[in-house]
């Protein structure tokens, strides 16, 4: 595994676009088509082929439903402004519920019926469609506090996608002009963790870096040789499973002050990434990561229990 330890520059920052646009809001009608065919393209020649086909499948639904659905719930003005005036999240996670998000949820649940699966997700699924109001509030609770019991870790994959579609389709709505930073690794539509960072060569924000929430899709930016996780720009360092990790488009941020690491991953050198569908593929960085210092920071629902 490479090992580029050291705090200077990453030299493709260079050059970078200094005044990028703050945060690029998903387009749930297009996110979900684009994830299932970065899938499906990383499966051939993969250890985790059967997975990565069938998590491709997943996106598939969850494109389907994406399209089907009806209007997501505008975020109001009024929210916009006086959660930018306090510097919060204009979506509050605390308060995703109702029938709304379970109508999501279950029409994931529906989809995703037809698709081959594991013994053990199809019994999670089976007994998701047949889950009361009550039980799928719960799940919700725990998709969206990060704490998610080992016993519903099958469950979570299914609940966590269809809370993909439902955030991604509501943070859509979002006024991106008037959003503000809320604090370090933190979605400053909902208040999520994200799930990697990346660097992008789209026009307007070339070589500026974007952090993704791992529940809406937001992209915000933050300055590059920074850690995501604790705001840190001493001791960051970079690590690949490459032994020359220039060209490598996916590698590991880590941050000696904090101990952790976030994947980054170069959209300007690949511009096919995707930050879900990359970090699974890539768990073998995650495998080499293990015996180093540092802990995973990153929430990536479909890894847990990897």
């Amino acid at each position: 595994m490479s090992d580029t330890h050291t705090i200077q520059p990453d030299p493709s920052a260079i050059g970078g676009v200094p005044k990028a646009p703050f945060a690029l809001l998903p387009d749930a009608s297009r996110l979900f088509a684009r994830r299932a065919e970065r899938f499906d393209g990383l499966a051939p020649g993969s250890d985790l082929a059967a997975y990565l086909h069938f998590l491709a499948e997943i996106s598939r639904a969850q494109s389907d439903i994406a399209n089907d659905l009806p209007p997501a719930e505008p975020i109001l003005a009024e929210v916009t402004e006086r959660s930018r005036t306090g510097q919060m999240p204009p979506i509050d996670r605390s308060s995703v519920s109702g029938g709304q998000v379970r109508a999501t949820l279950r029409a994931l649940f529906e989809k995703a019926d037809a698709i081959e699966k594991p013994e053990q997700a199809a019994t999670a699924l089976a007994a998701l469609r047949q889950a009361d109001d009550a039980t799928l509030d719960t799940l919700i609770r725990d998709a969206l506090s990060d704490a998610i019991p080992v016993e519903t870790l099958a469950a979570n994959l299914f609940v966590s996608a269809g809370l993909q579609v439902h955030m991604a389709r509501w943070a859509g709505g979002a006024d991106a002009t008037r959003l503000v930073p809320v604090s370090v690794g933190v979605c400053p539509v909902c208040g999520g963790k994200p799930i990697a960072s990346m660097v992008v060569g789209v026009m307007g924000a070339e070589g500026a870096r974007y952090c993704v929430c791992s529940c809406c899709a937001t992209q915000w930016n933050e300055v590059r040789v920074k850690c995501v996780t604790c705001g840190s720009t001493k001791g960051v360092g970079y690590r690949s499973v490459a032994e020359d990790d220039r060209d490598a488009t996916v590698k590991a941020e880590v941050c000696d002050e904090c101990g952790s690491y976030v994947k980054i991953l170069y959209a300007n050198k690949n511009p096919s990434l995707d930050p879900v569908a990359d970090d699974v593929a890539s768990l073998g960085l995650d495998l080499l990561m293990r015996d180093t210092e540092y802990r995973r920071a990153a929430l990536n629902p479909y890894l847990l229990g990897y």
